[in-house]
């Protein structure tokens, strides 16, 4: 079991956890599938609202413009052709949907690695609790500076313990993100340089994700 501080907002160290080495021990880092979680995650945020117009939705007319034979010019149907400038595009993209099934077994590795690697980085931080009195948003940006937290930083919290403070004193912070931990990415780790988690947050995501683990090894060993 890996042991971690707990700090308070003000950088203090008031305690420490421990967490599962099933989720959080280096070895449990695997870089080819944080990058198939994330390179499913950008794809759903893809809209697929290209378009291109084909021979039947462009201007012209459908007139033959020529007869077939005789004339010595090339033969054409219409001025919408393919072949023509300003005519239609063949094959162009369509509207589509971009987003595709990915197994809930590799999402949970995913997130497993990302948080291996955050730890392992040192870029992990766990607090008692991340509530402040006065819902303002100078006094989380002075928190957040304390804790070592000065560029992109993703704060995770138990939606048990959230509250409409924290929700009103993060949401006007740049580059700071707020999110519950039953909702965290590892896209969200990943592209974030610090990860900040309340303790009963962390806690109640490590045996999430230590009791996915043990499940899969009992069904391996039941197979």
């Amino acid at each position: 079991m890996a042991k971690v501080d707990v700090v308070n907002l003000e950088g203090k160290k008031v305690g420490s956890v421990e967490l599962s080495d099933a989720v959080f021990a280096p070895e449990q880092v695997n870089e080819a599938l944080l990058w198939e979680a994330v390179k499913h995650y950008r794809a759903s945020l893809r809209q697929g609202t290209h378009a291109t117009k084909n021979r039947k939705l462009v201007a012209g007319s459908g007139k033959k413009l020529w007869k077939q034979k005789g004339t010595g010019r090339a033969r054409i149907g219409s001025v919408r052709s393919p072949l023509w400038r300003h005519g239609g595009t063949v094959h162009g993209p369509q509207p589509r949907s971009y987003d595709y099934a990915f197994p809930r077994k590799k999402l949970m590795g995913a997130l497993r690695s990302a948080l291996a690697a955050k730890l392992a980085d040192g870029k992990l931080t766990v607090v008692d609790s991340l509530e402040i009195k006065e819902a303002k948003t100078k006094l989380y940006r002075a928190a957040l500076d304390k804790l070592d937290a000065k560029r992109t930083t993703l704060l995770v919290e138990n939606g048990k313990t959230l509250t409409q403070s924290l929700l009103l004193g993060a949401r006007n912070l740049k580059g700071v993100e707020l999110v519950l931990n039953n909702e965290v990415h590892p896209y969200d780790l990943l592209r974030y340089e610090r990860a900040i988690f309340s303790k009963a947050a962390i806690e109640q995501l490590g045996e999430a994700l230590a009791k996915s683990v043990s499940k899969r090894k009992a069904q391996k060993e039941a197979a």
